[in-house]
């Protein structure tokens, strides 16, 4: 069986980084907002909001060069969980995507401490493909919905 997703995005806002207790590794949260490619007849094309969860250094990678409205690129896995609403005593679900690679996926790319991706990329051997879109056909600044 294969669990595998590939998506192109825009953040909804800057990544969220916080160290896990027991082995202070860092993981980084962010929101990516997916245009559909269709829509039904006499509606506009919908966007959905899928929550990603990035560890270690490609989670490092996406909290220092990720900012609100860049177009990424994410590879990773579905992933679901459960727990106990102390509250409302309620189960709780949550359904993320798992990144095991991100990259850029703009068009028009701005690297303000170097100007050069290629750098950052060399910097962080491991992140796949983070100055190419993986011939995939980005959205444009018009399927924003914000």
């Amino acid at each position: 069986m294969l669990n595998n997703v590939v998506l192109i995005g825009r953040l909804t806002k800057d990544p969220e980084v916080r160290y896990t207790s027991a082995s202070n590794t860092l993981v980084a949260n962010f929101t990516l907002a997916v245009g559909r490619s269709f829509a039904k007849q006499g509606e506009e094309r919908q966007t959905d909001f899928i929550p990603i969860v990035v560890w270690g250094k490609t989670g490092e990678f996406a909290s220092k060069y990720f900012k609100k409205g860049m177009q990424v690129s994410v590879v990773g896995r579905i992933q679901t969980r459960s727990w106990d609403d102390q509250a409302s005593g309620q189960k709780k679900y949550a359904t993320e995507v798992i990144a095991t690679e991100v990259g850029f996926a703009d068009s028009k790319r701005e690297d303000a401490t170097s100007g050069n991706n290629t750098n950052v990329a060399n910097t962080f051997g491991s992140i796949a493909d983070v100055t190419a879109t993986n011939g995939f056909s980005p959205n444009t600044d018009d399927d924003l919905p914000f």
